[in-house]
């Protein structure tokens, strides 16, 4: 049973397959006719060798009409399937012909790389790619089929290098070259080498780039041609932009890709365009990112010259500008950030640059931003590290007020008046901006940008003076830095007809800096402009009751800075002088006294020697030892530093050596002096360079207002201690709180914590988790 059910059943298959193919024609007419249709296709389709003339010719030999017709044959027979796998094994069996042409080509652009190999290579599988193409008649199924077929082992043939070879081929489209004609696909017999013989420029012409369409490569090679766009790009960027900076750029490069790019592009991505508008609407996408590239390539470009676009400032305000512009393009925020923190880190912030140096960088560095990023977020970001790096100089304080106020009146600091001002004249002054809460009621409010840090505040200080003193966590430093600098100024006027212009332009200085930190702040700054007044007066008065060479500067002890002590003590006529002087001060001043500051100011002298006149202005020390010459000619260093007081040896030498180059003392053993009446020949005297000679130097300066900070800190060591010792440990917010009720104690917790630190590195103290003990 089994057997018949088979044999039936194959009977049944056998019949209707028989039917298919013979398709009810009578006998077996139907099946002769398929046969015919079967040899024809599978001939028409057969992979053809395209060297062999004969070969190349048998497909003309076939006409549409019964191409069409074994077409027909096959689909009413349903064979049109068995019939595609045929044609496709029979490519993969016939493509080792165009993998061995495609090894030579290979092998020739190996030894010249010269693109136009690579040119013909495409040519020639293009001409194999068209000679084994199904015709039309088969339908696009069919075609589809071959080309996926086609390509697939098109692609597993070409070697490693052809990516860069066709790259190469690439370029040389874009390459500025006389044109030739373009190439077209050869439809010879001849071989790769007789493909195309002349080597010559490659042009951009659309023959080239629709083979490479036709066989697959720009959708397979997409990022390598877009990469020699991009790579021209670059190149042209970098050799006409690198250092460009006094005007904007952009717009010209812009202009230079719609000349020279945008022709090569619409080439590729816009061929079968029939109107301008149309290969406009083609070439948007791509136009997009070629813009985008050069917006990016320009800001990388910038990014990496920013620190020398600063310092250029304002001559590069055409590169801020393009920065602003190619920042709102691309993302690349974070780059320019990390750059110019480096930049800053290697070139700006270390112990060879000079503060004033490091100050101009930064207010250089708030302007340029500024420009770039109007809501300030890289100017926070940068500016950190520039902030902490010059709270860590203990110079920064005098260097801002130093150009606050401007060089001395009258003054022989070249340096000072040679260096640019970190604020401009035309800057209008204003008061030190103190930032505020926001306010979110405010209808102009804008949120804080989306990279802005948690810390960063969108009402910060906007003129740079106040940003200048907000790297200082209160403006009480630099009001004692103004007293300080004030002081010394004030106290290097010396008694000649410019004195009074001198202290006049000082009170205009401070006139102009009241309006930024306040009238109460600069109330001791008044007081020490009313004593030069107040002096200036007193001595007219002395003066006129009694006639005397010694002009003091008369100022009030609690309201100036602390002044360095000293225990000279001028000897012979100059203490009578003094003494003279004191007492007709207390005569009109009967509720105060004078105490003498005799280490500071100039003497003028004028010495009387057996052959010659003298004039010196020395500073007073010289002028004491030299007053004790006048009581015996010869003296010991020992024996003046004990008549004139405790001073330093070193410097008590400095002193005599200045009467010795001026030929008035004579070294004759070490450390013995001996007066000179009578001027000595040139060949006996020791010429210096007169370089080298002291000059009366200038008034010491006062301590600095860290200084005087630190000394008065000093004074509360002791109630410290007290508690440490009592309580054990306590920690800084306990020991701020409970030296709030010693006398006079008025800093705060960020500067107790720095005297504390300090105290630390001395081995007074120790800490551990916030708490502070005495170091036992």
């Amino acid at each position: 049973m089994a057997n018949d059910a088979f044999s039936a059943q194959v009977a049944a298959k056998w019949q209707e397959a028989f039917q298919r193919l013979n398709r009810e024609a009578p006998g077996v007419s139907g099946l002769i006719s398929f046969s015919q249709a079967w040899n024809l296709i599978t001939e028409v389709l057969r992979p053809k060798d395209l060297r062999d003339p004969v070969e190349a010719q048998k497909r003309q030999q076939f006409s549409p009409a019964d191409v069409r017709l074994a077409l027909n044959v096959m689909v009413e027979s349903r064979r049109l399937p068995p019939l595609l796998e045929i044609f496709i094994e029979g490519i993969r069996k016939s493509f080792p012909i165009i993998t061995g042409e495609i090894s030579l080509f290979m092998q020739e652009y190996e030894n010249t790389h010269d693109p136009v190999t690579i040119q013909k290579l495409v040519f020639r599988v293009l001409h194999w790619y068209k000679g084994w193409s199904p015709p039309t008649e088969l339908g696009q199924g069919v075609i589809n089929a071959f080309t996926l077929s086609f390509q697939t082992h098109l692609f597993a043939a070409l070697p490693p290098t052809f990516a860069s070879a066709f790259k190469a081929l690439c370029a040389a489209t874009l390459t500025p070259a006389p044109l030739s004609t373009p190439s077209t696909p050869s439809t010879s017999t001849s071989t790769p080498q007789q493909a195309i013989s002349a080597q010559s420029s490659i042009p951009n012409s659309p023959a080239l780039w629709d083979a490479f369409s036709q066989l697959g490569f720009i959708d397979r090679y997409e990022s390598i041609v877009a990469s020699v766009g991009y790579e021209c790009i670059e190149e042209h960027v970098q050799s006409t932009c690198k250092g460009r900076w006094d005007k904007p750029v952009i717009e010209e490069l812009r202009a230079w890709m719609a000349g020279r790019v945008v022709p090569w592009m619409v080439v590729i991505y816009a061929r079968g365009a029939a109107s301008p508008e149309e290969a406009r609407t083609m070439l948007q996408g791509v136009g997009s990112r070629f813009d985008f590239h050069i917006n990016k390539t320009l800001c990388d470009l910038r990014t990496s010259e920013i620190f020398d676009i600063i310092i250029d400032f304002p001559d590069s305000m055409g590169a801020l500008q393009d920065l602003k512009e190619c920042l709102q393009r691309v993302d690349q925020r974070t780059s320019l950030v990390t750059s110019l923190r480096k930049a800053n880190q290697k070139r700006l912030l270390h112990p060879g640059a000079a503060t004033k140096l490091i100050l101009s960088q930064y207010v250089s560095t708030i302007k340029c931003l500024r420009i770039v990023d109007p809501p300030g977020v890289l100017l926070y970001k940068v500016a950190d590290p520039i902030r902490r790096y010059l709270r860590s100089r203990p110079d920064t304080i005098r260097a801002i007020v130093s150009n606050l106020v401007g060089p001395a009146a009258g003054g022989d600091d070249d340096d000072e008046e040679d260096e640019d001002p970190l604020v401009d004249e035309n800057e209008p002054i204003v008061p030190l901006h103190q930032p505020d809460q926001e306010d979110l009621t405010d209808p102009n409010w804008d949120p804080e940008p989306v990279d802005a840090g948690p810390e960063f505040r969108t009402n910060k200080p906007s003129d740079i003076i106040s940003t200048l003193v907000s790297i200082y966590d209160s403006k009480d430093l630099f009001v004692k830095e103004l007293q300080v600098l004030l002081a010394q100024r004030l106290l290097s006027i010396k008694e000649d007809t410019n004195g009074f212009e001198r202290v006049e332009k000082e009170r205009r200085n401070i006139e102009i800096l009241k309006i930024r930190f306040g009238e109460a702040a600069l109330q001791v700054c008044e007081v020490m402009l009313k004593d030069m007044s107040d002096s200036k007066r007193i001595d007219s008065h002395i003066q006129a009751q009694h006639t005397s060479v010694v002009h003091p500067t008369i100022i009030s002890r609690h309201f100036w800075p602390t002044l360095e002590s000293s225990t000279i003590t001028m000897p012979g006529q100059f203490q009578e002088m003094q003494e003279r002087y004191a007492r007709e001060f207390t005569v009109f001043k009967p509720d105060k006294k004078l105490k003498w500051l005799p280490h500071l100011g100039t003497v003028h002298l004028e010495l009387h020697l057996e052959d010659r006149t003298v004039d010196a202005d020395v500073p007073p020390l010289e002028a004491a030892f030299i007053e004790l010459f006048s009581q015996k000619q010869t003296w010991s260093l020992d024996e003046l530093i004990a008549d004139v007081g405790g001073i330093d040896r070193s410097a008590a030498l400095k002193a005599l050596l200045t009467w010795v180059d001026l030929g008035v003392l004579k070294e004759d053993e070490e450390n013995m002096f001996r007066l000179l009446e009578f001027e000595e020949d040139e060949g006996e005297r020791i010429i210096r360079d007169p370089k080298n000679v002291p000059t009366a130097p200038d008034v010491p300066p006062p301590t600095t207002a860290q200084q005087q900070q630190a000394e008065q800190m000093r004074v509360y060591w002791n109630f410290i201690q007290g508690m440490l010792t009592n309580f054990g440990s306590l920690p800084i917010d306990r020991i701020q709180t409970m030296l709030k009720f010693a006398p006079g104690y008025d800093q705060r917790v960020d500067q107790l914590a720095t005297f504390l630190e300090a105290a630390r590195r001395e081995g007074l103290v120790t800490s551990m988790d916030g708490v502070w003990r005495l170091n036992r």
